[in-house]
């Protein structure tokens, strides 16, 4: 079966077409700048060069219309019609409590999807029309909806709740849901089959690192505790994200800066984090070329995240009882040697035995295991594929 992977944002789309007999991609693109002028489609077939397609795009249900276009196109296409899309699996960010794991779409699934929007006002208006569009044009095709929540829904109260007045839970429904949750789940599990283990045998402490970062304990192939909470911006300061500080700061800061809250709040989100911190750039590879080349708050950055990156896992190591793998993913976690360095060269209290060479070198895009044979901890470098987790998710509802 062939499977079409959705990511929608407000403006743009991600697609990916992928053979689930090999799980090969077939073909990848991006619609950019829907609904504004300049919109193109940027299109590659496995194996040639990328194709731009330049053409106005007023609403994602005409950006599903040109991917379909280039799919089915007799030059740069991969399949001969579109019956040959047996379905297409979407990534939607937030299931509230409603769902603890992936669904297949009807009215009733994006009527709770819609009516959770206020927990995620930002990212799920616009994959619900990523939906909604695909819906228009591929009518009676099936569809799943994979959530970046669902895969921490199995943590505990006293993992989730927060420290307020329970009626705010109750009421509101105001908790840590967590995120990133496809890409934890696929990299736990990938690690125990390189490592020859079931994943209900390992404790599993999983550092998704990039622009946005999290942290995930993973104990039998179950999240049990996560770093980002009721919105991505709590945990591990990110690439203009704040990360964990006290809420009091808030109130002092508006005041000094004559800020409302919505300032404030995009003060956290935008301008926060590595961007300023180091007043250089949210890009980890500017940081580690700027410390290199001796920039004193660029190298504090990476210490500072590094620093908050390792305490998590030693909480997680905590909160587990114990701690058999440690996994680094994502653009972070997978291509920069000192912020592993600096995370697993630390932890030898509990057993961690960081191999130097391996870490600084190696074939990069595959997964691989950076610790010495001593160690009792075995720390691996797994490539995260949170499409292929969405197309997984779709051809097993199916």
């Amino acid at each position: 079966m062939k499977i079409l992977v959705i990511n929608a944002g407000s403006s743009s789309l991600k697609y990916q077409l992928l053979d689930m007999e090999t799980e090969s991609v077939l073909a990848k693109g991006l619609c950019d700048r829907i609904g504004i002028e300049g919109s193109m489609l940027k299109h590659k077939k496995a194996g040639c060069d990328e194709v731009v397609i330049m053409k106005n795009m007023p609403s994602h249900t005409e950006a599903i219309a040109m991917v379909l276009d280039a799919l089915v196109n007799a030059e740069y296409g991969v399949v001969s019609s579109m019956e040959e899309i047996g379905a297409v699996g979407h990534r939607m960010v937030h299931s509230g409590e409603d769902f603890n794991c992936s669904v297949l779409v009807n009215d009733e699934v994006m009527a709770i999807c819609k009516n959770n929007t206020e927990l995620a006002p930002l990212h799920q208006p616009a994959n619900i029309l990523g939906v909604e569009a695909c819906r228009a044009v591929m009518p009676g095709v099936p569809m799943a909806l994979v959530f970046d929540t669902a895969f921490h829904s199995t943590m505990p109260e006293k993992a989730y709740l927060y420290g307020i007045p329970y009626e705010a839970y109750k009421d509101y429904k105001v908790r840590r849901y967590g995120f990133h949750g496809a890409s934890h789940m696929f990299v736990s599990q990938e690690a125990a089959k390189f490592l020859g283990k079931d994943v209900k045998d390992l404790k599993i402490v999983t550092c998704h690192l990039g622009n946005g970062s999290s942290i995930t304990a993973v104990d039998g192939g179950k999240s049990v505790d996560t770093s980002m909470g009721f919105t991505p911006l709590e945990g591990v300061p990110m690439g203009t994200r704040s990360g964990d500080l006290d809420p009091a700061v808030l109130e002092y800061l508006m005041g000094k800066y004559n800020m409302n809250i919505s300032e404030m709040l995009n003060y956290l989100n935008k301008k926060s984090g590595m961007a300023g911190v180091s007043g250089v750039s949210s890009d980890f590879r500017d940081l580690c070329a700027a410390a290199e080349a001796g920039n004193e708050r660029a190298k504090l950055a990476l210490d500072v995240f590094s620093y908050r990156v390792k305490k998590y896992v030693g909480a997680y190591a905590a909160a587990m009882d114990g701690l058999d793998v440690l996994v680094f993913t994502a653009g972070v976690g997978e291509n920069t040697v000192e912020v592993r360095e600096a995370v697993a060269g630390e932890l030898t209290f509990f057993g961690v035995e960081l191999d130097r060479e391996l870490n600084a070198n190696g074939v990069r895009g595959i997964i691989r295991e950076i610790s010495t044979p001593a160690s009792k901890v075995r720390v691996l470098i797994v490539p995260t594929n949170e499409e292929l987790v969405i197309a997984r998710e779709t051809l097993a509802l199916l």
